[in-house]
């Protein structure tokens, strides 16, 4: 029997969060056909790694026999991850710090 709902999160994708959060508010809420349309049509390079994750929530709910057609993105959400310190060499022997940022993708489906 299907759960409330699949929750599946991915980690470590190199790209800001606040980058992200603007995709994942495209897709909170919809049918996850219209969502997967979206996503697809999108040109940013993160809608694929988003658009992975969801398809493969998808699947994880039909493996736990949902109702495909009436599966919608329930929860979606972006956290910051991990992130990685670089040095930027500056003049007179100084260095500059720069924040290489991660993020942690969490997409939940469920029937409605």
């Amino acid at each position: 029997m299907f759960q409330e709902g699949i929750r599946l999160p991915i980690c470590k994708l190199y790209e800001e969060g606040r980058i992200n959060e603007l995709l994942i508010d495209l897709i909170r809420g919809r049918r996850c056909g219209e969502a997967m349309d979206q996503l697809r049509f999108s040109p940013r390079r993160s809608a694929r790694m988003i658009e992975n994750v969801l398809k493969s929530a998808m699947v994880n709910a039909d493996e736990q026999e949902a109702d495909m057609r009436g599966l919608f993105v329930k929860d979606a959400r972006v956290n910051g991850g991990p992130y990685y310190r670089r040095w930027r060499p500056k003049d007179r022997g100084r260095a500059h710090p720069i924040a290489k940022r991660t993020s942690h993708i969490v997409v939940t489906v469920a029937e409605g």
